[in-house]
């Protein structure tokens, strides 16, 4: 069942196999997530042509985690773009976004669709202007995301809030980095050029109409997004949140599901702002952020900027976090970055979940503090994120004790444990 069968059955009070399956896997009651999904407030992305595993993303759901993988065309390896794929599902990536731009693009996409059963995003707008931005069509725009949907893919970017009153307020702001949204980059480049609207704002509906056909949630893109810290929180962000929210809206209307992307630099004291504004303008839709990151002074650990971030963002309302890798603004991630960056945004997303959903993600930290008490090692072992690291870590210095080599005889636990025996 798609996404646009899903929200029009949650509607008529039907509980579709796919909010069954949401349910169980967040321990809610069917009604709750059909009430949630009829209102918007919760998506299921599933193109209605392929067999994906459901995914609740959005109010009173864990926080989920997307991982970006793609060519460059600097860098074409299908294979290596496949591992990240896998590697990231393995580590607790809730879905995938191909951002390919070189090589075979169809061939790329068609291999990640068949080997992920989890959703999958892509941007069209990357294939419909490799070939030249400036010659690009609005026919080239709308076919492009018609082909993605016809190859199976579950999400799109669209950054249909990238308008021509947007762009005056650009121009006006004395950002420094302009927008670093590729996306937007393209769709502003598009407009100066051709002297024209943006497409996928000026044809929104035709944009919903094949959406709608094919089961396809909308991801309507942050493409003024902040690019550094001092770009937050300014008019042209806040110009975008005011259209998302008037094109989220006329999704609903139209019966197809919708998630806002956010902005990806913020400093610490302006999170809650920009969630909290971006969850009021769209009505409470599902708000996805790349990070954000809270400084511009670490590259090479933006996977640790992007994830203090998103915990933050998470506990102010946040629904879900696009990984971070270690080489964001540096390269290309290796397989062994978009592993590392995984893990580290699942984190995240977990310390988000300990306030936003408590009382079911504290029971995961309790059974780490029971298995900590009774100096479990193995239980630890098995509730890690990252389970191979931790034993790799314990057993790399062992202790002659049953506690580790840290304080070994002398650990606090087990001296009380000894005592209170």
């Amino acid at each position: 069942m798609g996404g646009s069968i899903i929200i029009e059955a949650a509607r008529k009070g039907q509980i579709t196999p796919e909010m069954e399956h949401v349910a169980k896997a967040e321990g809610i009651d069917p009604q709750k997530i059909r009430r949630l999904v009829a209102s918007g407030r919760v998506v299921i992305p599933k193109n209605a042509s392929r067999d994906t595993i459901p995914t609740g993303i959005g109010e009173s759901m864990s926080v989920k985690v997307n991982a970006n993988v793609g060519t460059s065309k600097d860098f074409i390896d299908i294979k290596e773009e496949l591992k990240k794929a896998l590697i990231a599902v393995q580590y607790g990536a809730d879905t995938i976004m191909d951002l390919s731009t070189g090589g075979d693009l169809d061939d790329i996409r068609k291999i990640i669709l068949e080997s992920i059963k989890v959703p999958v995003g892509s941007v069209p707008i990357y294939q419909a202007a490799r070939d030249s931005i400036a010659d690009m069509t609005s026919d080239d725009m709308f076919n492009a995301v018609r082909k993605h949907a016809e190859d199976g893919i579950d999400f799109v970017t669209i950054h249909a809030g990238v308008t021509l009153d947007a762009l005056e307020q650009l121009k006006k702001s004395d950002r420094i980095l302009n927008v670093v949204s590729r996306g937007g980059a393209f769709t502003i480049a598009w407009m100066i050029h051709n002297e024209r609207e943006n497409p996928f704002y000026e044809e929104y509906d035709y944009l919903l109409e094949i959406a709608h056909e094919h089961g396809l949630t909308i991801s309507l893109g942050d493409g003024m997004r902040p690019g550094c810290i001092n770009d937050a929180s300014d008019g042209p962000e806040f110009m975008e949140f005011m259209t998302l929210g008037e094109l989220t809206r006329e999704a609903r209307r139209k019966g197809v599901q919708t998630l806002v992307e956010g902005p990806g630099h913020v400093p610490l004291e302006d999170i809650n702002l920009s969630v909290r504004t971006m969850k009021r303008l769209t009505d409470g839709a599902p708000v996805y952020l790349l990070g954000p990151l809270v400084t511009d002074i670490a590259p090479g650990y933006d996977h640790i900027t992007g994830a203090i971030g998103g915990s933050v963002a998470g506990m102010h309302g946040a629904d879900f976090l696009c990984m971070t890798s270690p080489s964001e603004h540096l390269s290309l991630p290796t397989v062994e970055d978009v592993k590392e960056g995984t893990i580290v945004t699942k984190i995240a997303a977990h310390i988000a979940d300990l306030v936003k959903i408590k009382d079911r993600a504290k029971k995961m930290d309790d059974q780490m503090a029971i298995a900590r008490k009774n100096l479990d090692w193995e239980k630890q072992f098995e509730l890690s994120i990252d389970p191979e690291r931790a034993r790799r870590i314990k057993c790399s210095r062992k202790s002659k004790s049953d506690a580790c080599s840290m304080c070994g005889d002398l650990c606090a636990i087990k001296i009380i444990k000894d005592a209170l025996r």
